[in-house]
Formats: C-alpha cells, structure tokens, sequence
C-alpha cells in the first residue's frame, strides 16, 4: 500500500508521538480540559437526554469490561458514547476556532476514557494520546473546513478519536489507517444539527462518532481494511468535497494546542466575548433592564449567521435549553438581567419567564459591516472578521428609554487563548458544575490526580470517580 496516502501519514503521527514532544506548557494545558471536561460529565449526569440514553442502554442490555456512570458497565463502543455524551451535552467544554470552522476537541476524551480500560494506561499515556486526538481535531479543523459545505464538524472526530485510540489499543500502522479509512467514509454528520430549530441531538451527535468509531477501530484490529486512498482516491474526500487534504503530519509538533480555549459562560463558543461585554456593561453602570429601549451586538460574520439569526435560522425563537444556548439575542438577554450566564440560566423554568422573552425581542445582532454576502467580501470589508479568529470582537449597546446610551467593545474574554483560565478559574467552574455530588475532600483529591497526571501510574482513580 502506498504510504504517502493521508490515511497513513495521519496514523502514522498518531503512532509515533511521544510525551516529551508534547511539551510542559501543552500539557498543563491538556489537563485544565480534562478537569474542565469532567466537570461537565458530573454535571450532565442527571439531565434529561442522559436519562434518554441510559434507558435506551439498558434496553439494549448492559455488562461490559467498561466501568461507566449510572449503569455500571458496558462495551467499549457504548461506554465511549456514554462519556462523550457527558462531556458534550451541557455545551459548556472546550473549543478551537480555524477561519472558516471550529471544533470541540474534549469530544475526543470519551473514546479515551473507554480504551484507557482496554489495558493498563497511565497518565503519560493518557495525556499523549489526548494530545495526538486534540492536535489532529484542530490541524484538519483548518486545513479541511467542512462545515463551509454544510457537513458538521463532527466528521473530523472520525479521524481524530481514530488517531487518539489507535495508540491506546495498539494498532499497527496498516490496522490504524484502515481505521480511519472506515470512518472516513462512514460518518457524514450535517450541520443542520446546530441549525434552528435546535434539538438535543446538537449535544449528541459527536456521542454516535465514539460509538462508531470504536467499532471501526476494533474491526480494524481485527484485520478489517478499509478504503485507504480516502482522502485523494475517486469519489474521495477531494473529489466530492473539492478540499485537497496535503498536510505533512511528520512536520507537525503540536503548535495547535495552545490555541485550544476554554468558555466562561455555558454557552455557545462565539458568544463568549459578547457576553463577557454585557458583564462588564454591568459592572461599570447601573441597568435597569425594564427602561432598556434595545440593545445592538455587533459581531463578526461566523458569530452573526450560527448565533445571531444569520445562515443557521432565527434565533429569537427560544424555549428550550439548545435553543437557548445558540441564541445570541436570548444569551444577552438573561445576561443583563442575571448577570451571569450558567446552567441555571438554562433551565426551562428561567427560559420561559415573560421578563427574559421580552428582553429578547429588544435585542438586535449585526455585523460591523452591514453586508453579509459573499462571505469572502464581507469577510474582508467587515474589521471585525478581519481579525476572527485571532481575536473574537464584540460590541454590546444598551439604548435606554430615556436616551442614555451604555457600551462596551472587547476582542476576547476569559478563557480564549489570549486570556487563558488559571488552574484557580477551571476548578472553580468544576466545583460550579459537580456541586454536591463530590465532597470537599473528594473534590480536592480530583483535582491534584488530575495537576499531576503524568505522575500517575494508572487512570483507574479517575474512573472510580467518574463512576461512583
């Protein structure tokens, strides 16, 4: 088989990384998302499309070599959809933004979680293989942006939880590439998952990737071959989606990783600086929200058509909770009249309450140039395009009744790249969301196993407690 294909060069950079090329600053990195992501998991546990799941796997029948929340064990395939599912659902983890796509690189983890129960994995492990899945998760994120032709970027998971898993389950070179040219061609999610009206499927569908995934790469373990010429053969990725994937992966020394960002509010990744405008409006002035007249945003185009009534559908339409969290207008709203946008922002009970949903309506979301279309254009005349997605501007007026008007522009927030979390921030944002379920001692005790990955001989601490 020819070994310049990308499948090979992909699983061949999987295969042959090492933990000292990750680098110190990398890794203190990966394990802030960790902790962030298992946040979310503890949180997500008893909410409702969890509860769905849950049912659904004891229908199917559960007993597995894979311990897991709520249920107890399960195969590797189903536990990996569990823990994706616990990460992703609450729309509250990590994030990388390309010019013309983005992606939620802790999607990776629960493949990981699951394989890590394969064979005796320690925390060096772990922490390679994360980096290996988030790395290749954000190289393709800009090399091959899919969701500019309609395909949601969950499709990149099927190479990047691919390249994590292959390492952990000890694949060969051959058994790798034909894993990922399996769910290559497999998985075609549609971006219309995160269009309005939005269901709890935007929070689950990356849940189906893992499933699959670890299917297909047990197949190829197997000795399963796959269509290794994916990416350049006819009828190929090229040739139907006219995006040529040329990347030198022996080149590639994780540069991506520290462009990973964390959000602050439990929200929609674009809407971060807008909402951290309205804060800080908040701080600076006295509001009273019932004399606000309206409130203009100004955005840059991507936060404009997925957030703000653009390409993705309207957004002031809002009564459930993944309606909510994609609704610039809504966000800003509950913002200004809570001051503070987090999961009790989001309940169905805060949702509905008339002084929200009038608020709503009074707000209006824009670009800095008035036209949207052709995007390339629009992208070059618009300043604040320009510059996404090094920097994520925004700007926020609040027109009173009276004639005051208050504003506030920024160009990132706590938590983008620019303005990273502190290990302090993560784990008071982790406190936030397991609440109860830990004690104090217990929650301190997560949090140290965790700063000290690479120390630990074995992952199965952690389990224990995602498990408990």
């Amino acid at each position: 088989m020819d070994k310049r294909y990308q499948t090979f060069q992909v699983a061949d950079y999987a295969l042959q990384a090492r933990y000292e090329q990750i680098g110190d600053a990398n890794t203190d990195q990966l394990k802030k998302h960790l902790l962030d992501a298992v946040g979310s998991m503890f949180f997500a546990i008893d909410k409702p499309p969890l509860q769905k799941l849950f049912a659904q796997l004891e229908v199917l029948g559960v007993g597995g070599p894979c311990k897991v929340p709520v249920v107890g064990s399960l195969p590797y395939d189903r536990a990996a959809q569990v823990y994706t599912a616990l990460v992703r659902y609450p729309d509250f983890m990590d994030n990388y933004l390309g010019k013309e796509s983005t992606c939620h690189p802790s999607d990776n983890l629960g493949p990981l979680l699951a394989a890590a129960q394969f064979r005796p994995t320690g925390g060096r492990d772990f922490l390679t293989a994360m980096a290996v899945a988030y790395e290749i998760a954000c190289r393709l994120t800009e090399e091959i942006p899919v969701m500019t032709e309609g395909i949601d970027h969950t499709l990149l998971l099927s190479y990047s939880m691919v390249g994590g898993m292959s390492r952990m389950f000890g694949l060969t070179l051959d058994q790798a590439a034909n894993a990922l040219a399996i769910c290559g061609c497999s998985i075609a999610p549609l971006a219309v998952s995160r269009a309005s009206y939005t269901s709890e499927w935007k929070g689950m569908a990356s849940s189906m990737d893992a499933l699959d995934c670890v299917n297909n790469v047990l197949l190829a373990r197997e000795g399963m071959t796959g269509p290794i010429a994916l990416f350049e053969g006819p009828k190929g990725f090229k040739e139907v989606f006219h995006m040529n994937l040329d990347y030198e992966w022996s080149k590639d020394k994780f540069e991506l990783l520290h462009r990973c960002i964390l959000k602050s509010y439990n929200a929609e990744v674009h809407t971060q600086s807008a909402i951290y405008a309205t804060l800080n409006l908040l701080k600076e002035h006295e509001i009273a929200t019932a004399d606000i007249l309206k409130v203009n945003v100004t955005t840059f185009l991507t936060a404009y058509h997925i957030v703000g009534s653009g390409e993705y559908g309207d957004r002031k339409i809002v009564k459930t909770k993944e309606q909510a969290d994609h609704s610039l207008h809504y966000l800003i709203a509950v913002a200004l009249l809570d001051g503070q946008v987090y999961p009790e922002q989001l309940t169905p009970e805060r949702i509905h309450r008339e002084d929200v949903q009038t608020l709503l309506q009074k707000v209006e979301v824009n670009t800095h140039f008035p036209l949207h279309k052709p995007v390339m254009l629009a992208g070059v005349l618009d300043k604040y395009t320009q510059r996404y997605p090094d920097k994520v501007m925004a700007k926020v007026e609040v027109i009173m009744k009276e004639g005051h008007i208050f504003s506030y522009e920024t160009e990132d927030y706590p938590g983008f790249f620019t303005q990273p979390l502190s290990w302090e921030q993560v784990e008071d944002k982790c406190r936030r969301l397991i609440g109860q379920r830990l004690t104090t001692e217990e929650m301190k005790a997560l949090f140290t196993f965790i700063r000290t990955l690479e120390e630990q001989p074995s992952m199965e601490p952690l389990l224990a407690y995602l498990c408990r």
